[in-house]
């Protein structure tokens, strides 16, 4: 391998090949005008191992890992795992990165949630994926909320309904 340098004290690679090409190469942006300071073509040197610059290489970046957490949160979502909870526990990702990228890319957990909006309040509005959460936040009884989920009844003040996702 061999490279066109040029001849100052930097000595700044400008191209990188076979020696037959560079010379072409070079005979080329000389007669353009490209190339009118002084250039050599010089033999490539094997580079001294660097142990920082290995280990750096290594590192994942961090656009790959959110793939492969999304990757594997949409596998386990297709293995039955709907909620929050058991995406974080099945896949062994902490819950509130489960959590943030579920939000960031608009994962599907379940194919509804459960809301609850203020009786006198229309703008204070709880949503939860769970029943269970939606049971402690009210605080209510299960089945009092399945029951008037289905008849859009109120239960402590809030009118309880399921919401389809689309």
């Amino acid at each position: 391998m061999y490279a066109i340098k040029t001849f100052n004290e930097e000595r700044r690679v400008l191209a990188a090949g076979d020696e037959p090409e560079l010379h072409r190469m070079l005979l080329e942006r000389r007669q353009h005008g490209e190339w009118q300071f002084p250039v050599v073509i010089e033999k490539e040197k094997a580079k001294p191992w660097d142990d920082a610059a290995y280990l750096a290489s290594m590192k994942i970046d961090s656009k790959q890992g959110e793939r492969e957490d999304v990757r594997a949160i949409r596998q386990a979502h297709k293995h039955g795992k709907h909620t929050l909870r058991e995406l974080a526990d099945s896949t062994a990702i902490e819950f509130n990165r489960v959590k943030d990228l579920v939000h960031k890319y608009s994962l599907p957990l379940t194919n509804d949630y459960w809301r609850a909006e203020k009786y006198n309040n229309p703008d204070e509005v709880i949503a939860y994926q769970t029943l269970a959460r939606l049971c402690e936040k009210i605080d209510a009884p299960e089945f009092s909320i399945r029951q008037a989920s289905m008849s859009n009844g109120i239960v402590n003040g809030y009118y309880i309904s399921r919401v389809p996702k689309v």
